[in-house]
């Protein structure tokens, strides 16, 4: 319902048959959005830095396909988009290293190839392992995070800064960003990042929250 509604208002399409959701998270919560894409009839690429997570979505039939390579990756985008093909589509790295890969390809084509985005991080608990640097592998920083907590925290506050410009520059072109009440906006207010809405209080954001612009 959140992914049609976004389509709804945001595109002003009942037929998601060809738009791009590009999102993360495949845990708990988060492991409905590729089930959600597909529903919906649109391309989902959510992006999981935990194999294991990513694995069972897989198995439990919920995510179609799984890649680690982001040229396969976006070869599957276009050809689905082009196609007008649902799909889910699991990249087994960082969302961050995704969002990028997408603002080269506009930057490089001129192509926005993304048309609904979002997160769903567990970013409500961001320096405990709910949210990965993009810096550093799943395993190192995994490492990291038990070694040298401040370390870590410093390195995920970069990463929430890259993840919101990244998110900023396609969203400047056109697509449409909303907040799944994660924290991810807040905590990337907090590291920093370029989130909030100009011309507004402090406690008002660029992008909106799901609760209130898309299922209410």
């Amino acid at each position: 319902l959140t992914v049609l509604n976004a389509g709804r208002r945001y595109l002003k399409a009942e037929d998601l048959s060809g738009k791009v959701f590009v999102t993360s998270g495949l845990g708990g919560m988060s492991g409905a959005q590729a089930k959600a894409a597909v529903i919906a009839g649109c391309v989902g690429i959510i992006a999981e830095v935990d194999e294991a997570a990513l694995l069972k979505r897989h198995k439990q039939g919920w995510l179609m396909e799984i890649s680690n390579d982001l040229d396969h990756c976006i070869a599957r985008l276009r050809d689905a988009r082009k196609n007008k093909i649902a799909l889910s589509l699991g990249y087994h790295g960082n969302v961050v290293d995704l969002w990028e890969r997408l603002v080269y390809e506009l930057d490089t084509t001129g192509e926005l190839l993304v048309d609904l985005g979002s997160d769903q991080t567990s970013c409500h608990n961001p320096f405990s392992g709910g949210y990965y640097p993009v810096q550093l592998g799943f395993e190192e920083a995994k490492q990291l995070l038990s070694t040298n907590p401040g370390k870590f925290r410093t390195l995920v506050q970069e990463s929430l800064k890259r993840h919101v410009a990244a998110i900023n520059r396609l969203a400047d072109k056109g697509m449409f960003f909303w907040d799944y009440g994660n924290a991810f906006l807040l905590e990337a207010q907090r590291a920093g990042a370029d989130v909030e809405k100009k011309g507004a209080n402090k406690t008002e954001f660029r992008y909106p929250s799901y609760v209130q612009h898309i299922m209410g």
